[in-house]
């Protein structure tokens, strides 16, 4: 705990996090290049892409309990460290199973990051700057992919796919240079119980059964579900006019509410009470958007509703749970479920949408939104809060 917060070492933090959001990135900006670089994978180009999430859903939880253990100055810095290592090799466009064993490499380093350095920054963190200092954090995604739009994708077409993962290389070589001489470790928490199979299996029904825990994280589920599959399929339905105007600002809408707005409000009422308002006004723009298909109003509308989850989720993390080891244990159930959330919105929503036409946008929007406030309305009881 701390009086002052150490603002450049914070940014330093997140920097590492647009490192962590470009793993995912990096690929994604760039897979209509991927068959030129491999034109006998077919279906498995899809793989170089999804490993990195496969992992977060299979050890997202797993990452917590080991990152506590071995410590979280000493995981983030091995994890950028390999990360780097990683965009090196895959500067050399390897053989696809080689690809494909990195992108799993990646996907480890990926999880040690995104559980490690918010839970750095919420203990680095003075309490009164923990709302801001978060909210920031949650928007390493959007800020990385906005990036990668922007500069990774021409970089990839004038110089070729190495140049893109080389950059990435020697960037998150630079965070873990300069993380290495800033960052100090947290004080010990004592011993920690030794990691097994059965262990880490009992940590999993403890973590899950708890009302604080994965609090967030349920949450999470339904936001991620929410936030990808809608920024994939509402396309269409935009007049042709003003689609790029909207999707391209519906993000940035949702950063400038979370770090304007969502952050104001944290000072006057808890970060749960925030998701739950953000659910809420979600829900509602979805009946907006139903009644109004294709709104740009309401489109933006809902991004900024989306903007008071995104940031307020991961202020609730050290908000619910206050050692380090249980906010890594919450960072990591964030990191499992947002990986599950993002992996089948897209499928359940396209599905729908091409049984039930555009109906089908709002309807499953609006009842993931409502689930989402009616997961934290119960853990809410259970806590009783």
């Amino acid at each position: 705990m701390t009086d002052r917060t150490p603002f450049p070492l914070i940014f330093a933090l997140w920097g590492a996090g647009l490192g962590a959001a470009a793993q995912y990135g990096k690929v994604s900006v760039i897979f209509d290049m991927l068959p030129d670089a491999y034109p006998s994978a077919g279906a498995a180009i899809g793989f170089i892409v999804s490993l990195v999430g496969f992992v977060g859903i299979l050890f997202g939880v797993v990452a917590g309990l080991v990152v506590a253990r071995i410590r979280y100055r000493r995981a983030l810095l091995a994890a950028l460290w390999a990360g780097a290592a990683v965009s090196m090799v895959q500067a050399f466009l390897p053989p696809l199973p080689w690809m494909l064993l990195s992108r799993i490499i990646e996907g480890a380093s990926h999880l040690a990051i995104v559980v490690a350095a918010p839970t750095l920054i919420a203990q680095l963190s003075a309490p009164k700057d923990r709302g801001l200092t978060l909210t920031l954090w949650g928007t390493f995604f959007g800020v990385a992919f906005a990036v990668l739009a922007w500069l990774g994708r021409p970089l990839a077409l004038s110089l070729g796919l190495p140049a893109l993962f080389a950059a990435h290389g020697i960037y998150m070589a630079g965070f873990a240079l300069y993380l290495s001489a800033r960052l100090r470790a947290l004080p010990d928490e004592g011993t920690q119980p030794p990691f097994s199979l059965v262990q880490t299996l009992r940590d999993h029904v403890t973590i899950y059964r708890s009302p604080r825990i994965p609090a967030a994280a349920a949450g999470w589920l339904f936001y991620t579900f929410s936030f990808v599959s809608i920024l994939t399929v509402l396309p269409p339905y935009l007049d042709a006019e003003v689609r790029t105007l909207i999707m391209g600002a519906m993000p940035l809408t949702s950063i400038a509410v979370s770090m304007t707005f969502g952050v104001a409000l944290l000072r006057f009422i808890s970060a749960v009470r925030v998701v739950e308002v953000g659910f809420a006004l979600s829900a509602l723009c979805m009946v907006w958007l139903w009644l109004s298909p294709g709104a740009p109003l309401a489109c933006l509308a809902l991004a900024g509703a989306m903007g008071l989850i995104q940031g307020a989720s991961f202020a609730a993390v050290p908000y619910l749970n206050e050692t380090p080891a249980t906010q890594a244990q919450a960072n990591g159930a964030m990191a499992q479920m947002g990986n599950i959330g993002n992996t089948i919105g897209t499928p359940i929503m396209a599905a729908a949408l091409a049984g039930m036409g555009y109906a089908a946008l709002p309807l499953l929007a609006g009842i993931a939104f409502f689930g989402g406030l009616a997961i934290h309305l119960y853990l809410g009881v259970l806590r009783k809060e």
